[in-house]
């Protein structure tokens, strides 16, 4: 008999049908890959840091503070308006073409004014801006 047991079947299955291993193998693969596109393609491009072993390079990074109470500051020094920011943001930019700037916003702070200095500096021609963030503290139990 053509793929059946022989005598009364009592014999173990010697071959492993693969098909339906690679079957799900190919569909996870095609999952994988469509999701991949989709994940890569986000709005809010990252600009995650390098290390720099082995060099003497030193990073300048451009610190703006919000403030609640609309204070702003730029590396630590206050600054009458965030207008002032750009003029600030583009000789920043002239003497350091590798800029980073992080912009550190009070969580008072509205999304308008948050998105004016991001605005500003990418009118600078900042195109390395990070948000300061603080991590949120686990209370053991």
């Amino acid at each position: 008999m053509a793929g059946g047991a022989q005598d009364g079947g009592e014999e173990a299955i010697t071959g492993i049908n693969v098909t339906p291993l690679v079957d799900i193998t190919l569909v996870l693969l095609i999952i994988f890959m469509v999701t991949t596109k989709i994940v890569m393609n986000s709005s809010v491009p990252l600009d995650l840091p390098k290390a720099a072993t082995g060099t003497s390079d030193v990073q300048v990074v451009f610190s703006i503070v919000l403030a609640a109470d609309g204070r702003a500051l730029v590396d630590n020094k206050p600054i009458s308006s965030d207008d002032a920011i750009l003029q600030l943001a583009r000789d920043a930019a002239v003497a350091h073409p590798d800029l980073r700037a992080v912009i550190k916003a009070d969580a008072a702070v509205t999304h308008g004014r948050v998105i004016h200095v991001l605005d500003l500096l990418k009118q600078a021609k900042v195109n390395k801006i990070a948000f300061g963030v603080s991590p949120i503290t686990t209370t053991p139990r």
